[in-house]
């Protein structure tokens, strides 16, 4: 079985991530009939079913499932090695894959991407901006963005956007002149909350901290969501005190909707990284994205 051409099993690959012909079509840039006709070459060479079909569902057999898992780190070190080669050119080119949580999205890395891409135009960068903690190498990305504490050790880590980040409390001005100012994070437990949770059912722990004392709560409220938009139209309607990155409070602060509270006990982090798997061929896409966010750091470092 060594002569089987590698473009019906990269094809096999494909559709089996996706669970679908035509996902797998759209992201290869092919069509669905030409995917099926590779499946359909290599299940009559191997002599086994290996995805279950419907008109609903394309699901791996017992079979497919063992090729796949044996498959992909395979493929993944030829898509690298052949990446690689991109380095002889004079402008890198392909795709480049991230997993990213909303709020880098959204403060810092629009900034980044732009000028990134106006530099390398012949690399395609798609974004997945999500609040999940999954296995980005799996999921198919060749690298991600967390902050240090959800980052495996055997990664490589590179500074990406600010360096240092505070989270704040706040709270608007009819709302405070009705229950009055919050003097200790205790008092926040006898105060309507705003409160933060992931799609992932996962609730945020309120954490404060000053002169060397920790302060956590599970705050209560009228209001949950997973979207900051709404959390923050409920904190200016007057409904309850917020707390998140201080970049994200920060117009409501600056226009007078919004008024911080504990500030003395606002908790400050370090900021948050790329990182990828070690590699000895690291795709083209990547290494110029790496090195792009070096020599960044090298001009301007972010505070």
């Amino acid at each position: 079985m060594s002569d089987l051409p590698l473009s019906d099993l990269d094809a096999f690959t494909a559709i089996a991530r996706e669970r679908s012909f035509r996902a797998a079509a759209r992201k290869r840039g092919v069509s669905a009939s030409s995917l099926s006709d590779s499946l359909r070459r290599l299940e009559e060479r191997l002599g086994v079913r290996l995805l279950n079909r419907t008109t609903r569902s394309v699901t791996p057999t017992a079979a497919g499932e063992r090729l796949l898992a044996q498959l992909e780190p395979a493929l993944s070190e030829v898509a690298a090695a052949l990446g690689a080669l991109d380095n002889f050119r004079d402008r890198p080119a392909g795709t480049l894959r991230l997993n990213v949580p909303t709020v880098a999205a959204r403060l810092f890395l629009p900034d980044i991407a732009c000028r990134f891409l106006k530099l390398y135009p012949e690399i395609e960068l798609e974004i997945v901006a999500e609040d999940t903690f999954i296995d980005v190498l799996a999921a198919g990305f060749d690298a991600g963005i967390r902050y240090d504490e959800r980052i495996e050790r055997d990664m490589i880590a590179v500074p990406i956007g600010p360096r240092r980040q505070r989270y704040v409390a706040a709270a608007s001005p009819a709302y405070l002149q009705e229950r009055g100012m919050p003097q200790h994070p205790r008092d926040l437990l006898e105060h309507s909350c705003i409160r933060h949770r992931f799609l992932s059912g996962i609730g945020l722990t309120w954490e404060f901290e000053r002169d060397g004392e920790t302060f956590a709560i599970s705050p209560s409220g009228a209001l949950t969501s997973n979207s900051i938009e709404i959390e923050l139209a409920a904190a200016v309607a007057g409904l309850g005190i917020i707390s998140s990155f201080q970049e994200l409070l920060e117009p409501g602060l600056a226009s007078g909707q919004l008024v911080a509270i504990l500030d003395d006990w606002a908790s400050e982090f370090s900021g948050p990284y790329l990182y990828y798997a070690s590699r000895r061929h690291m795709p083209a896409p990547l290494r110029a994205f790496v090195d792009f966010l070096k020599l960044e750091r090298q001009r301007a470092p972010l505070g």
